[in-house]
């Protein structure tokens, strides 16, 4: 072997890379994801789902994240690399090339396609609009004032995939899902949008600088000096209305307690980002997952307890 085909002295080895790309130390990231789709199946089940679905669903919730990420970091590298915070990320600093990112991105989204395959057909039906809007995600901050709303979809698709995973037959037409999918689940998903616009505002204004410098559109950008109140009037949209459908599905006490949880956090988070420090923003977005845990406890702990 030639000594310039050898790395370089403490370079990274390809698995830390890859583990890099696709975010492994950083499980907020797929756990902003997973709450909101663990609430949704276990409101469609009326209570715990079985090990089955939980594994599809929570396996098929990292797997779809981490491929998101490598499809992500392709479509931004040039961006990324005028941002201090992500220059170094494995496409962008060249270390990991893009036709590798796309491979490890399609294999990660096969292995959550095969998890898909051991549900039915309606859920399979509705993972082709779920990796169709995941995709298109990364491309919506060239043309949307708000991709945080395109995203809030991606990231919500998981709620009435799992309704269609527990109430979905075997027929292969788009009439069995809508069969399978009742419109409390899509108004789920509207009430969840609202959180993904609340903490990817709140992740947007950390880079608020860099994103002008570069020209990227973003929600933070679009709201202006109201990015605090439209952060916040998020969060209130988000809240009451998942705690009004859930209220309409006959969940009590337990559940309001998990939304009361989250809006004591949101309460935090305010603080957080009045001052619109990039710390303090960064702190709220990361830390967001806690708002979904406190919500999906309320709801698993309601639904034993009946």
């Amino acid at each position: 072997m030639k000594a310039s085909s050898l790395p370089s002295p403490g370079a990274p080895s390809r698995w830390r890379l890859y583990l890099d790309l696709i975010r492994f130390n950083r499980p907020a990231g797929w756990l902003l994801l997973l709450w909101p789709t663990l609430s949704a199946l276990w409101m469609a089940a009326d209570g715990f789902p079985g090990w089955h679905l939980l594994f599809v669903f929570t396996a098929g919730t990292v797997l779809m994240r981490s491929a998101g990420c490598c499809v992500n970091d392709v479509a931004d590298r040039d961006f990324d690399k005028h941002v201090k915070r992500t220059a170094q990320r494995p496409v962008t600093s060249g270390a990991v090339s893009v036709k590798e990112a796309l491979l490890l991105g399609a294999a990660l989204a096969l292995v959550a396609f095969a998890l898909v395959l051991t549900t039915n057909a309606p859920t399979i039906l509705l993972s082709f609009a779920a990796l169709a809007i995941a995709i298109a995600y990364p491309y919506a901050k060239r043309f949307v004032s708000m991709p945080q709303a395109v995203l809030g979809v991606a990231f919500s698709f998981g709620i009435p995939m799992a309704f269609s995973a527990v109430l979905g037959g075997a027929d292969w037409h788009w009439r069995a899902v809508a069969d399978a999918v009742p419109p409390h689940a899509w108004w789920l998903l509207v009430s969840n949008l609202f959180w993904v616009l609340a903490y990817d505002t709140e992740y947007a204004m950390v880079d608020r600088d860099d994103d002008i410098r570069i020209g990227i559109r973003t929600s933070a950008l679009t709201l202006g000096r109201f990015d605090v109140a439209g952060v916040m009037a998020f969060y209130l949209i988000h809240l009451a209305s998942w705690a009004a459908i859930g209220r309409l599905l006959g969940l009590g006490g337990w559940f309001l307690a998990g939304v009361a949880a989250a809006a004591a956090q949101v309460a935090w988070h305010y603080g957080l980002i009045r001052g619109r420090t990039r710390e303090g923003c960064f702190k709220a977005f990361r830390l967001n997952h806690w708002v979904g845990f406190a919500v999906f406890a309320g709801t698993a702990v309601d639904l034993a307890l009946r």
